[in-house]
């Protein structure tokens, strides 16, 4: 699944636009990158871990010329399911459906009298941005 197979599916699923479910996963996936480039640990329940681990300096060899070569201290960036995500991967179910946390956005008429709703920005057509 891409990105934008992602964006597509919550907006079908939440009845928000794509233009609004990409502002969203873009921001959660820049929180995510930030907090994990300050060497910050996320951990979201029922999902799994983000972390970042130090990998020592150590020698390696040259695949091609057997030659060993000296690889430096890296930081890399870890994830670790948790329970839930291992058991719904292994069992290869989907997850059933829960009512969302998040309000509905109000898709009824403006009133009689009221005055007429601003189109989104740039107008014409919705285009994703990736």
């Amino acid at each position: 699944m891409t990105k934008r197979e992602l964006v597509i599916d919550v907006a079908e699923k939440l009845g928000y636009t794509q233009n609004e479910v990409s502002a969203t996963v873009q921001a959660t996936l820049d929180a995510i990158a930030e907090s994990l480039a300050e060497g910050e640990r996320l951990e979201i329940r029922n999902f799994g871990v983000f972390e970042v681990k130090s990998r020592d300096a150590r020698m390696g060899r040259n695949p091609r010329t057997g030659e060993e070569v000296p690889i430096t201290e890296k930081r890399v960036a870890t994830f670790k399911p948790g329970k839930a995500l291992k058991e719904l991967v292994q069992s290869g179910i989907p997850m059933p459906e829960e009512p969302s946390e998040f309000p509905e956005p109000d898709r009824r008429p403006p009133p009689e009298g009221a005055p007429p709703a601003q189109p989104p920005q740039g107008g014409g057509e919705e285009r994703m941005p990736f």
